[in-house]
């Protein structure tokens, strides 16, 4: 299986990629025929689960572009050409299992967009690749290293991210708090110059009672709704904030049963040494 061959139908014409050897995490396809170069391809979280490794990424170039840049000359392009391309695609299902595609922007190493064509064409290698990878039958050890691989780095930012919606939960139910006394002063002055207008008619009162951007009346309404809303925003900073706190725990529970599995499989070891 190390060295599956496809054969993909391009715009451009025949694409053939041949799997090399698994590199822990990464599955590497060398190209030939309508394209040169080679698409790396590794596991990754699901886009609305950061802890959850059931995705994976295709990216053009021998490295995973998402840790590292691959040098221009390394980049695929297409045989009749002589741009290289830089460029991602992550394949994952969806809750009943359909396949779905996100692909992030295609360019070439200058920077510029590529043809409609050349776009399609590039999409649909590393789609063929990443699917293949997804029908691997060593994908759940990919997704493992995968996992492993990026845990540090997806902590360090979920536990950044409880920190800043707690944060902004706190700056929301702060400013509904002060809404509720500014709403009281703004009615209060309201009212004050419509008895004045009752009393003594006089359009100047009446400009300041109608209801126009930056008038009494339009701060009266605005104050009405500005501590509901930030009462609800804050709702959802809360949120947010617990359900990276869920995420983050998740995945410090994975590390510990991954290590727990690597000290078991140490001591089998141990053990087997032992007996001989």
């Amino acid at each position: 299986m190390n060295r599956d061959s496809l054969t993909v139908a391009t715009p451009a014409g025949t694409v053939h990629a041949t799997a090399g050897l698994r590199r822990g995490d990464a599955v590497v396809f060398e190209l030939g025929g309508a394209m040169r170069g080679s698409v790396h391809v590794t596991g990754t979280h699901h886009p609305q689960h950061w802890d959850r490794f059931t995705a994976v990424r295709a990216c053009l170039g021998p490295v995973n572009a998402y840790q590292t840049t691959a040098p221009d000359d390394a980049l695929p392009r297409l045989a009749r050409g002589s741009s290289g391309y830089r460029g991602s695609l992550r394949l994952h299902t969806d809750v009943v299992g359909r396949p779905e595609v996100s692909v992030y922007p295609m360019e070439t190493a200058a920077g510029h967009e590529p043809s409609p064509k050349t776009a399609a064409t590039l999409t649909a290698v590393l789609r063929a690749c990443a699917e293949h990878v997804m029908q691997r039958e060593d994908l759940p050890a990919i997704l493992t290293a995968s996992r492993e691989r990026d845990t540090p780095a997806l902590l360090r930012f979920l536990d950044w991210s409880v920190t800043h919606h707690q944060a902004e939960a706190a700056r929301l139910e702060a400013e509904a708090r002060a809404a509720h006394p500014a709403r009281r002063a703004a009615v209060a002055a309201w009212w004050t110059v419509a008895r004045w207008f009752t009393a003594s008619p006089h359009p100047v009162l009446l400009v300041m009672l109608a209801d126009y951007p930056g008038s009494l009346s339009r701060h009266v309404s605005v104050m009405q709704w500005l501590a509901p809303y930030c009462l609800t925003a804050a709702s959802r900073e809360h949120d947010q904030a617990r359900r990276a706190e869920t995420e983050a725990a998740g995945l410090r529970n994975q590390q510990i049963r991954q290590r727990r599995r690597g000290l078991t499989d140490s001591e089998r070891v141990r053990n087997d040494l032992t007996r001989r």
